[in-house]
């Protein structure tokens, strides 16, 4: 369990619904982990895309009352923020170590560590995703599945390592300027950018454009992996690279019309059918669904309905999903 010696527990005045907030102090400094629910119950660890947090990067998927109910029904949620990025934080000091994204998966352990967790579920957006999945391949034992929304895997191409650049130039002269607001605006759709300290946001951007390709390493990745991507994100043929290089048997992916990178914003409901699918393999189910229970500890039980495209394109119309 945690130690309090190590953290600050702060109550959330915005979109509390119960949490707690701790501070966890790490390694490469501290980190945020807002909570919620039961943590009796199995851990599911999200962690958002650049300069957003959880609420701003999952609110609108832990609001849609289904949704809501069914993954707290089954879990205890860990929202990580990357570090800065957390409600009301204050700018990284000059002479805080910069952390790399194999800094940035070690901190996942440090917060599990930490709250004496075991195998946890997984769920990041875009540079979260890749994080989290950086997380898996580097410490298998501690991943039960992942849930990933327009992945990254390879390292960035000449173009937007040279954007990415442009954007942490700006970060450091000028801020959150207008320009960076309309280049990120067109990677995502959110109203929460003014929140966001430049300097926080600049390390972060560092450390996802020092990135490595993941590529190779993702055949041996036996944990299941369900990828939403919504069909106009910028980095769809990204998802659609990493689910090709994914072991066939224990991925799928789901491609959602008339949606951006933020799936879990612009239209949480399609996240809904395939998160009960990908779920109820590892015995995870809402008490409406009659399912035999299996073991959540078993990540090769396979629930089929998840690989059936018949059976998922029925239920997920207007949407449209592929098999890796």
């Amino acid at each position: 369990m945690a130690d309090s010696s190590d953290s600050i527990s702060i109550d959330m005045e915005t979109i509390s619904l119960g949490a707690k907030e701790y501070l966890v102090k790490t390694r490469c400094g501290m980190v945020s982990v807002a909570v919620f629910g039961d943590q009796d119950k199995p851990a599911l660890v999200t962690y958002p895309d650049l300069a957003l947090n959880h609420i701003s990067c999952f609110q609108g998927l832990f609001f849609s009352p289904e949704v809501n109910s069914f993954l707290l029904h089954n879990f205890c949620i860990y929202h990580i923020s990357p570090p800065g990025h957390e409600v009301g934080a204050a700018p990284i000091g000059s002479d805080d170590l910069m952390p790399s994204v194999d800094d940035l998966a070690d901190q996942v352990l440090e917060v599990l560590n930490f709250f004496g967790l075991g195998a946890v579920m997984c769920m990041g957006v875009t540079a979260g995703a890749y994080v989290l999945t950086l997380f898996a391949m580097k410490y298998r034992q501690r991943v039960l599945g992942l849930i990933l929304v327009s992945p990254l895997c390879r390292a960035p191409s000449w173009t937007e390592w040279l954007l990415n650049k442009v954007m942490s130039n700006l970060l450091y002269f000028y801020g959150m300027c207008g320009v960076v607001k309309e280049l990120l605006l067109k990677r995502y759709f959110s109203q929460l950018l003014d929140e966001r300290q430049s300097i926080n946001v600049q390390q972060f951007l560092e450390a996802m454009n020092g990135r490595r390709d993941l590529s190779e390493g993702l055949r041996k990745l036996h944990c299941r992996s369900l990828i939403f991507v919504g069909e106009n994100s910028p980095f769809h043929s990204e998802a659609l690279h990493m689910t090709s290089k994914l072991d066939r048997r224990y991925s799928a992916l789901v491609e959602v019309q008339a949606c951006g990178s933020i799936v879990t914003e612009e239209q949480p409901h399609a996240m809904l059918i395939p998160l009960e699918y990908f779920l109820m393999g590892f015995g995870l189910y809402r008490s409406t669904l009659s399912v035999s229970r299996r073991s959540p500890l078993s990540p090769t039980c396979i629930s089929p309905e998840l690989l059936s495209p018949e059976s998922m394109g029925l239920k997920l119309k207007p949407i449209k999903t592929r098999i890796s």
